[in-house]
């Protein structure tokens, strides 16, 4: 479904990410995760058409869409959230949902029942009335990721939409991710949060300092020498193997 090929964005003299490569399958849940400052969120921008790329390629569905507009691309079928939720804090939940759900249904009846459909599947059903402004950490993040999801996506790209979450929260969203998934959608999302990432997870890719340097299953993965001293330092991977 995704295919990015060698992939490079550089913000003056750095390379914030170099010559990255990845897969995404149709039905997948796929996992980008490393260090802060890894360029993660620069990788999922430049995908997503929110950055010029300066090298590489990005296709969609068999289509080169390398350079469109944001637009395009999620009218194209992929959409991704952002860590830092910014919902129209005067408008209602329903009506931030609403927003996404013009692009594809620009009746306001038909809008506003796909946003209501929407919000169920996400567990805001009941909330529809109510004031983004006046919503948790917890409910923005749902409100973000409804909003992403009534664009009716084929693929959805999710920045960090555990942090700040407590525990039980957490378990939450991961069994709403899954429904998503469930609707057939496919899903690359980025995440510290490793027991989500291990939990939902079929595939992962390790960025450090702009380059994949590890991919796998997790399990494979989170035991890998350079992805232990990515996270933990030279060296580590040493003192772990003899702990």
């Amino acid at each position: 479904m995704l295919r990015v090929e060698g992939l490079t964005k550089i913000f003056g003299g750095l390379r914030a990410v170099d010559h990255a490569s990845l897969n995404v399958y149709q039905g997948q849940i796929v996992a980008l995760i490393g260090p802060n400052g890894a360029g993660k969120t620069t990788l999922f921008a430049s995908i997503a058409g929110f950055h010029s790329i300066d090298a590489g390629r990005v296709v969609l569905m068999d289509q080169d869409i390398t350079g469109w507009p944001v637009h395009k691309i999620a009218r194209k079928g992929m959409v991704r959230t952002f860590q830092i939720t910014q919902p129209f804090a005067k408008l209602s939940v329903l009506q931030n949902i609403m927003v996404g759900a013009y692009q594809i249904h620009p009746n306001a009846n038909e809008a506003r029942a796909h946003a209501i459909d929407v919000a169920q599947k996400v567990g805001m059903g009941h909330m529809l009335a109510q004031a983004a402004s006046d919503l948790t950490v917890a409910g923005r993040k749902r409100l973000e990721l409804a909003r992403a999801l009534a664009t009716s996506p084929q693929l959805l790209l999710l920045d960090e939409v555990m942090a700040g979450l407590n525990p039980s929260e957490i378990v939450n969203m991961v069994a709403i991710v899954r429904t998503i998934r469930d609707m057939g959608v496919t899903v690359l999302l980025i995440e510290h949060v490793m027991q989500a990432v291990m939990s939902l997870s079929e595939h992962i890719y390790v960025l450090s300092y702009g380059k994949i340097i590890a991919q796998g299953a997790p399990q494979q993965v989170v035991s890998d020498p350079a992805v232990i001293e990515a996270y933990l330092g030279r060296g580590a991977a040493k003192e772990v193997a003899h702990a």
